[in-house]
């Protein structure tokens, strides 16, 4: 070996070095250790020298992939095994020692010659493999690196393909920065099209490789899941589970390929991932018909145990929490013959899951499956709860309800049904209050002539019997579950007068290890049934039985029993995954959303048991003034609904209003042009007069010009300051009703406001009225000079007719002038005859105006009585919050005097050597945060 490193490092020849490295190469395997010392770094030298030649290129490689790659075939004792793992990272740590070695056989990589690529890609599967995160931390700063190894999928040569798969897989493995840029490099399109080409599921080694590689891509990275969903590649998973004809053959590798493929679509909807992503995903896999396809295979004849498994608990983490997909498994039907005696596929999985002959991993499917169909899904759980209910049992016989299939497993004798029986109950419970009051309703037959007894009654009778571990653990979790949040199951529960004595008895043995889950379940369900009353049973009121528990067993003993089942050693497994994932039916023992409801339970039942009456009554009463508060609030919504009644009521009045003030301006600027138009015309008729008169009778049709003309104008002006007057009058009502409007809003966006602003809006309104009166004034006094004008007008007139007499008569006027005056004159009077007529139309007009007006003023007088009337009515709901607020400021002020008066009594306590327990200190303060939290709340509240 000396030798040929010698004539590696000195022969000038490239035949000469070819030669020693292909006789190196040779001898790596068997002397892996000599050769690995003294070559590696000749070798590394050739490959940085001797480029051109991919001969000797491939050698090297070859050469270093023997010495670095632990070959699994030919290791057969353990120790030598250990032996070769450490040679093999010791070599990689020396290669890797200088990183510019993986650059270069990064490099390398580029070449399209077989004898050089193949080696290289084997070379740094090897390296990743023996010292991954070094490796791909290499990698990862090298420029283009990713981008090198990517090219490989692109190869025509399969075996160069199919080992640059297995390449990014090591380079993948968990390392989230390479999993997102080779999956941005197209490595979903590549390796999804390798899959169709190799066959699908029928494919071979190949299609698993793929299939592992995807598994690293899309397993805890968010990025890449929704890169894959965006890109539609979920509907290109369908052809993967078309299965084809049941007779033809499930082969090891289909199996395998299958199973792989099923665990990919869950990584995609796994519970672990963000919500949003895993519903998204759900989605698009209902709408390409994949989880159809997944039904289908559910099924199915013929399909192996294994697969039917994984294909169940798929199905159950595709439709979990997925209303649509949900629905849609409520309606798949198992085939048979005839197709009219079709089961639902519920049915036919709860019949496995309560069957003991069946695998034990496949009821544990079945049971996720249930659980997760019954997430989240209120209708689902009704459905499962009405057939248990007596109006919807199938008196013919001829078909098992769901509901049957569970009272079945409940009572049977197998503890492992009994347990999965009672969870999959307890999941129809989950978060409804409503399906709790209803299964109160069920009422099973136990034996002919007998009464029917209550579910409720027949689960605690069995308890009483003494049964295994699994069936009372499973019973006690129902009914937790039932009765928590449910105080008329828990008054139900209590009506039963041998239920509290068999649970303290129950708590207070001392029992071994085995039956102190069952102790700690027994003081749960005490627990829910004093936190959960409502004291409507005199007997079992909570008081009593806090007194009882604290003579039959002891505060502190009933607590230390509670926490024995948070201390479990499977509680926490349980906790971590919603799965029902057990070794075997012995482990059996806790649900995972039973742990939620545990933690949610523990600390609250601690606090009510050491609670006294005095705080219970008080809370109690806390509790009622917060009833009255929310009374008061619904009553003040009430109320201001009613006032949305009424705005738009008035809304509507005032829009009818404006369209009616926009008709009668318009009439009114129509009429002023008309006697805009008369007056001129008038004016032209008197000009034409006085130019045709002589002179003698100039006077006298003067005198009756003038006798006329102030009369009618003064008429006319009268009528159009009415009118302008009634338009502002108009206008001025319009904006009172929109300030009337504004000021109703105000108050109902604001319905807690103070007094002050109330009063400041009644003072507003006020100054409104006191503007109106105002106005009222002016026009009054306007109106009263414009009749003492129009009195002098006429006396003017009677004295300018008598001087035109007077004048008629001392001056003759011949007959042609008195033809031409007198028609003249007719014509005048037939012009001021129309004039008045249409003056009588304005004066009607007018009269409807004052009457709109009149009506609008009675409007404004009922809105303001309505403000009124509100506006009392919010003072007395603000007077009454006042002193609700003043009387629990009160009731703070007695429980901050009590908490004081305590702690002093422990410190005094102290002073004088007394033990106190930590644990009461440690409820103390947790009443004082309370206190100050109710306190803060009250602050808050409106």
């Amino acid at each position: 070996i000396q030798k040929l490193c010698d004539r590696v490092a000195s022969s000038t020849l490239l035949d000469d070095r070819r030669n020693a490295v292909r006789a190196l190469k040779s001898l790596s395997k068997k002397y892996r250790l000599e050769v690995g010392i003294q070559a590696m770094e000749h070798l590394i030298h050739v490959l940085q020298t001797d480029r051109s030649d991919s001969e000797i290129i491939g050698y090297a490689l070859d050469t270093l992939y023997n010495i670095i790659a632990n070959d699994e075939e030919e290791e057969v004792e353990e120790n030598s095994t250990r032996q070769s793992d450490d040679l093999g990272s010791q070599f990689t740590e020396i290669f890797i020692k200088q990183q510019e070695n993986v650059t270069l056989l990064l490099s390398l990589l580029e070449e399209f010659d077989f004898h050089v690529r193949w080696p290289g890609v084997k070379l740094l599967t090897s390296l990743l493999k023996q010292l991954g995160p070094q490796v791909q931390q290499i990698i990862l700063v090298s420029p283009m690196g990713v981008s090198r190894l990517m090219d490989l999928l692109a190869d025509s040569r399969e075996v160069i393909r199919n080992d640059g798969v297995l390449l990014l897989q090591a380079l993948t493995r968990s390392n989230g920065a390479i999993q997102k840029i080779v999956a941005f490099e197209n490595a979903f399109e590549r390796l999804l099209d390798i899959i169709t080409e190799e066959g699908n599921s029928d494919g071979g080694i190949v299609v698993e490789d793929c299939l592992l590689l995807l598994q690293n891509l899309l397993k805890n990275n968010n990025s890449n899941q929704n890169f894959f969903k965006e890109g539609s590649y979920i509907q290109r998973m369908k052809p993967w589970f078309e299965v084809g004809d049941e007779n033809s053959g499930w082969s090891a590798q289909k199996v395998t390929n299958l199973h792989l493929m099923l665990q990919l679509v869950r990584v995609l909807v796994s519970p672990t991932n963000p919500p949003g992503a895993t519903s998204s995903c759900q989605k698009a896999m209902f709408q390409c018909r994949l989880l159809q396809q997944l039904c289908t295979i559910l099924m199915a004849t013929g399909v192996p145990a294994d697969i039917l498994t994984e294909t169940i608990n798929t199905v159950s983490e595709v439709i979990r929490g997925c209303l649509v997909n949900q629905d849609y498994f409520a309606s798949v039907n198992a085939p048979s013959n005839p197709p009219r005696c079709n089961r639902p596929a519920i049915v036919v999985l709860l019949m496995s899951m309560v069957n003991e002959r069946q695998p034990f991993v496949l009821r544990c499917a079945v049971l996720y499956c249930f659980q997760c169909f019954l997430y989240k899904n209120q209708k689902g759980q009704g459905e499962i709860v009405s057939t248990l209910l007596p109006s919807t049992i199938d008196a013919t016989g001829n078909s098992v309800s769901a509901g049957q299939l569970l009272c079945g497993g409940l009572f049977s004798t197998d503890s492992l049904s009994n347990w999965c029986a009672a969870v999959a109950l307890a999941h129809a419970l989950q978060e409804n209050a409503i399906q709790k009051e209803q299964l109160l309703r069920v009422q099973l037959a136990t034996s002919i002539g007998n009464p029917p007894v209550s579910l409720l009654q027949q689960c605690t009778n069995i308890l009483s019997q003494g049964s295994k571990i699994q069936t009372r653990v499973g019973l006690l979790m129902l009914l937790c579950t039932w009765l928590s949040n449910c105080p008329i199951a828990v008054t139900h529960f209590l009506h039963n007068s041998a239920n509290v004595p068999f649970l303290t008895g129950q708590i207070a043995e001392n029992l071994g290890e085995e039956e102190q889950l069952v102790q700690g379940l027994c003081a749960l369900l005490l627990g829910i049934s004093i936190y959960f009353n409502d004291n409507s049973l005199e007997s079992y009121r909570k008081e009593k039985l806090k007194q009882l528990i604290e003579k039959r067993i002891g505060k502190e003993n009933f607590i230390e029993k509670l926490g024995f089942i948070s201390k479990h050693e499977l509680y926490s497994r349980a906790s971590q995954k919603p799965q029902p994932n057990f070794p075997s039916p012995e482990y059996m023992i806790f649900d995972h959303e039973f742990t939620k409801l545990v933690k949610e339970l523990e600390g609250v039942i601690t606090k009510a048991i050491y609670k006294s009456s005095e705080e219970d009554k008080k809370e109690e009463e806390v509790k009622k003034t917060l009833e009255q508060h929310d009374s008061i609030v619904t009553h003040y919504k009430n109320m201001i609904r009613e006032q949305d009644l009424q705005l738009e009521e008035l809304k509507q009045q005032v829009s009818t209003l404006k369209c009616q003030n926009e008709q009668l301006q318009t009439a009114v600027t129509q009429q002023v042009s008309q006697i805009q138009q008369h007056k001129d015309q008038y004016n032209l008729l008197k000009v034409q007069l006085g130019k045709d008169s002589q002179h003698q009778g100039s006077y006298s049709d003067g005198a009756q010009m003038n006798g006329i003309q102030p009369e009618d104008i003064g008429r006319l002006r009268e009528e159009i300051e009415e009118l302008k007057g009634h338009q502002e009058l108009l206008q001025s009502q319009l904006a009172e009703k929109d300030s009337l409007i504004e000021n109703l809003k105000s108050s109902q966006t604001s319905p807690g406001a103070n007094e002050q602003s109330s009063t400041t809006a009644s003072a507003g309104d006020s100054e409104e009225v006191a503007e109106l009166k105002q106005e009222l004034a002016t026009l009054k006094s306007q109106l009263n000079s414009q009749s003492v004008e129009i009195t002098k007008l006429q006396t003017e007139k009677q004295e300018l007719l008598q001087k035109t007499e007077a004048f008629a008569k001392s001056v003759p006027v011949s007959g042609e002038n008195e033809t031409v005056t007198a028609a003249k004159t007719t014509d005048v009077e037939g012009r001021l005859s129309a004039l008045l007529q249409e003056t009588k139309e304005l004066k009607n007009e007018i009269k409807a105006l004052s009457e709109e007006r009149t009506a609008i003023k009675e409007q404004l007088d009922s809105s303001n009585s309505t403000i009124a009337i509100l506006q009392n009515e919010k003072n007395k709901l603000q007077m009454e919050i006042t002193d609700s607020k003043k009387e629990q400021d009160d009731l703070l002020v007695l429980l901050a005097d009590q908490d004081q008066k305590i702690f002093s009594l422990k410190n005094k306590l102290k002073e004088f050597g007394h033990p106190i327990e930590e644990e009461d200190e440690l409820e103390s303060g947790d009443q004082a945060d309370d206190d100050e939290d109710e306190d803060d709340a009250e602050d808050q509240d409106p």
